[in-house]
């Protein structure tokens, strides 16, 4: 059937701020979803409190309100627009939560308003408990022994039946937020306390334990003519127990036989039938008994997910795009797939690689929490690689993590230590993969980890391969074709051939290249290469054919930020997507280069060509040369992505790569003490008193003369890593020692510390001639607590014109002496009337977007253009992304006052006696996500800042 011709304007709910459980996968449905209703012709209004998303920007809406996403502040919004219809699918648990509330408080039947792509009798049912209990049974199917409560005396009572260890899930959360694994009374207390807590209906489902079964999910579409499709199966490597968002997950899945297959197909065709989902797609969660195969339905999610956005991108099938279509009263039958323009959306994809996720972690920001993986999720970010098979894809999404120990470690196991490995990996941790690795490496058999982790023996034995692979490499010894092959399709690194072979990474590159062993890059096509692919969406394997296709004009390479993680999130990602968007409107053709899942810039269609590959030094060169080989590179961005590309810019200068924008040599003058501070001086600006220590006498002695409180913290690190106020000796003692695990080939940085001072953020663009100062931030929070986690305000409110005008004189000297051609981040501090200089990124920051929202000033792109040779006149002249007099320190008397707060993941994490974490700020970051405050007047600002953030103020 064809659109539905009754809608007119149609209102979207977002997800609101980054957490954990609900992440920039948001972002990339909700983007999806706007353009799909732009081009069917509606009126789009969009509600979403996060500044850093590519959905909030002014051309995806018609009418954008950055505010609150709580159902007072949506009603508001429906009383003035007057939507036909809201679509509350794409915007994770708070879109659904929210859509709930709006229909229970009688708004929807007040305005008339419709809700498409899930209604509420389907929304209830998948998501209320006891309802779904009941939708599983007259599916014929099974789920868990379980009891609903609502009260800790209920709890206690179903106790009684169903016996420890018992599952606790709180209805209506998402990323299993207040849910836990009672082993006894304590623990039962304790989670159904925190669970009652959590869900807004007070309900909470307590479960037989399923531990240790297998884990699956179906990602499912369905439409209104019940034309039903599995888009994609993905399999759990870790057992029951561990949330999903924190396990290493494959698709497609790779354990199951047909039989068992295609019962969990029937089995999620006929409970997306029952539930009533027909305008949209939905997941479904099951766990399989290896013992006996019986098999038993986990939950549903009624709305795209966390895992519609992996499948998306592990298949190329477009699951928000098609979702959106669907709510419209289209058909699957009717919408063309975009990938090979021939086949409808009705064909189910089909893969011939494989595909691996792994979650990051940041644990090393919360040292006090206790890193066992249970139900409720703790991971803030995750990277996907694809293979030809799961070792390749496996490796390649380790390395793809870019933390220290990621990659697997195959150096000799003393024997004394399996016993120690294999009783270690009994418990669910971060270390579990390489805990069962090292253990079978050093003699455990595959039956001995079976027990102790109850991972699928098929994963096992492909550990056990790996394993064998690196013996052969060590044996070997020489760098010969056959081994370098054999290494390479099993996705094994050249610094891990060399560590195996006693070389260098360097050397292991060059007789690799000399013996013409190169990676092809494939194509994602969605149909196993039977019809022919548009999108050239590309991953690299050791194979035969190359797809990658030629193209008639150099392109320019955007090296991406990687998995999500705090310090370095959506806000790089949203840099990266923009810098695309110029570029292509100019006239380039643009390469995106990125391992993360969830972001819109590994969207497939904006860029020209995207390659889904780990941002490693070899990784990227390798991709370079494939584009070099098919028409040439003109250039490559490093300051868009953070710190991940950021750390490649002098090794890809050094190999003859050219750097756009900003060069290697400014981006290190920045970084490098010494350097800067003759930047400064020449410059006439001071710096707080400071100095560089590479041992501990050496930090004493600075210390001593600088005075304490002092600041310390490693060099070239984002977000704070390791960033420390000392206040006296013995702490400082303690922070060496520890210092030299996080960047052991730079010093300590040691800086007095300014009590009592304002810190102040600026964003800005210089060409080498013009500066354009996008934002004057100045922070709520005294200065000592990270600028990510700090609230701060544009423009300005207790800053004077004169501090203005010493903010922007500093800017321009800074950024001159430095060299930068595109964007620079610089952080002051106010103290005594005194205008320090703490740091300057000559890069993109994670302010960039809060800036382009509070301004409607697009920096990104016009740093991209400025990396072009485009100049800084010619964006306020011919271009028009630049205003054509004044800038954002000029800002009338009557524009907006915006507020960005930090939004905080402390309730994730917990001690090992089960307490939340300390919830002190201070300079290392920890949040995950930030939330907008607008409006007239700062107070009211603040307000919705606050309420935006969960932090609603009394």
């Amino acid at each position: 059937m064809p659109k539905r011709t009754d809608l007119k304007s149609v209102l979207v709910i977002g997800s609101g701020p980054i957490v954990i459980g609900q992440a920039a996968e948001f972002d990339y449905s909700g983007t999806q979803a706007l353009r799909v209703l732009k081009e069917e012709g509606l009126r789009v209004i969009l509600v979403n409190s996060n500044p850093a998303t590519i959905m909030t920007d002014p051309e995806f809406a018609d009418a954008t309100y950055v505010e609150p996403i709580t159902p007072e502040v949506v009603e508001k919004i429906i009383a003035k627009e007057r939507p036909d219809a809201v679509l509350p699918t794409l915007g994770g648990q708070t879109a659904l939560n929210t859509a709930i509330a709006l229909d229970k408080n009688g708004v929807l039947e007040k305005y008339n308003v419709e809700l498409i792509g899930a209604n509420i009798a389907a929304i209830e049912l998948g998501e209320d408990r006891e309802k779904f209990k009941g939708v599983v049974e007259r599916c014929g199917a099974e789920s868990a022994r379980s009891h609903i409560i609502h009260t800790m005396d209920e709890a206690l009572t179903a106790a009684g039946d169903l016996g420890y260890p018992m599952v606790v899930r709180p209805s209506f959360t998402m990323g299993g937020l207040g849910s836990g694994l009672a082993y006894n009374e304590e623990d039962l207390r304790r989670i159904v306390g925190q669970g009652l807590q959590y869900s807004p209906t007070s309900e909470v489902l307590l479960e037989e334990s399923i531990l240790g079964w297998k884990e699956y999910e179906l990602e499912m579409m369905r439409d209104k003519n019940d034309n039903v499709v599995v888009v994609c199966s993905i399999e759990n490597f870790d057992p029951v127990g561990v949330h999903t968002g924190d396990s290493i997950t494959v698709a497609p899945a790779l354990t199951l036989t047909d039989r068992e297959y295609q019962k969990l197909r029937d089995v999620a065709i006929a409970v997306i039938r029952e539930v009533g989902v027909d305008t949209g797609g939905c997941n479904i969660q099951f766990a399989i008994d290896p013992k006996t195969g019986r098999v038993v339905v986990i939950e549903m999610n009624p709305r795209v997910s966390r895992s519609s956005a992996l499948a998306s991108k592990a298949t190329g099938f477009a699951i928000a795009k098609i979702a959106t279509k669907l709510s419209l009263g289209y058909t699957l039958d009717e919408i063309p797939n975009d990938i090979t323009q021939k086949t409808p959306a009705s064909f189910e994809p089909t893969l011939d690689y494989v595909v691996v996720k792994v979650p990051r972690f940041a644990f090393e920001k919360f040292p006090a929490a206790d890193n066992t993986l249970t139900t409720t999720m703790k991971s803030v970010g995750e990277a996907m690689a694809m293979g030809r098979n799961f070792t390749e894809a496996l490796q390649k999404a380790l390395r793809s993590l870019e933390q220290k120990g990621s990659q697997l470690d195959f150096s000799s196991v003393p024997e004394w230590e399996v016993a120690e490995l294999v009783e270690k990996a009994k418990r669910p941790t971060t270390e579990r993969l390489h805990q069962v690795q090292r253990a079978l490496l050093g003699g455990a058999t595959v039956e001995q980890l079976f027990e102790a982790t109850k991972i699928d023996p098929w994963f096992l034995d492909q550990l056990e391969l790996l394993n064998e692979v690196s013996r052969e490499i060590r044996q070997t010894g020489a760098l010969t074709a056959d081994m370098l092959k054999r290494a390479k399709r099993h996705g094994f690194s050249d610094e891990q051939i060399g560590g195996l072979t006693h070389n260098s990474e360097a050397v292991v590159r060059g007789v690799r290249q000399a013996l013409g062993i190169r990676p092809v890059y494939k194509t994602v096509d969605t149909c196993a290469a039977e019809f022919a692919a548009y999108t050239p969406y590309h991953y690299s394997a050791y194979d035969e054919e190359d797809e990658v296709a030629l193209h008639s004009k150099p392109s320019i390479l955007i090296l991406g930020s990687g998995p999500n993680r705090i310090g370095q999130g959506i806000e790089f990602d949203y840099s990266c997507v923009h810098a695309s968007m110029a570029l292509r409107k100019a006239g380039y053709e643009t390469v995106m280069v990125n391992c993360n899942p969830e972001t819109v810039s590994t969207d497939y269609d904006i860029s020209t060509r995207l390659y889904f590959e780990p941002l490693t030094l070899e990784d990227v060169l390798e991709v370079i040369a494939a584009e070099e080989r098919t028409g040439g590179v003109m250039g490559v961005f490093v300051q868009l992505g953070g710190q991940t590309p950021l750390k490649l810019a002098q090794q890809l200068a050094d190999a003859g790569v050219p750097i756009l924008g900003t060069s290697p040599e400014a981006i290190d003058l920045a970084e490098h003490r010494g350097a800067f501070s003759r930047v400064l001086d020449k410059a006439g600006l001071v710096s707080p008193k400071n100095g560089t220590a590479v041992s501990f006498e050496d930090a004493k002695t600075i210390a001593d003369e600088i005075g304490y409180p002092v600041l310390v913290r490693p060099s070239y690190v984002l977000g704070g890593r390791g960033m420390e106020i000392v206040y006296d000796e013995p702490n400082l003692s303690r922070y060496i020692a520890n210092a030299t695990e996080i960047t052991p080939d730079h010093p300590v940085l040691i800086d007095r510390f300014l009590e009592d001072a304002v810190e102040i953020d600026v964003d800005a663009l210089y060409d080498g001639t013009d500066l354009y100062l996008g934002g004057i931030m100045e922070h709520i929070e005294e200065a000592g607590i990270h600028s990510g986690d700090s609230a701060c305000v544009l423009p300005p409110i207790t800053l004077g014109s004169n501090v203005v005008e010493r903010v922007r004189v500093a800017t321009r000297a800074i950024a001159e002496g430095v060299g930068v051609r595109g964007l620079i981040n610089i952080q002051f501090a106010l103290a005594s009337d005194v205008l320090y200089v703490l740091e300057a990124n000559p890069r993109a920051s994670r302010t960039v977007p809060f800036v382009s929202k509070a301004t409607g000033v697009q920096m990104a792109k016009a740093a991209a253009l400025i990396g072009t040779g485009v100049t800084i006149n010619q964006l306020r002249g011919a271009y028009k992304m630049l205003p054509e007099t004044g800038d954002g320190s000029t800002l009338p008397l009557n524009a907006p006052v915006a507020v960005k707060e930090a939004v905080l993941p402390f309730s994730r994490f917990r001690t090992l006696e089960g307490k939340v974490v300390d919830s002190l700020l201070g300079p290392e970051m920890r949040s995950t996500g930030e939330v907008m405050g607008i409006d007239k007047h700062f107070d009211t600002a603040f307000a919705k800042s606050q309420a935006g953030a969960n932090n609603a103020l009394p």
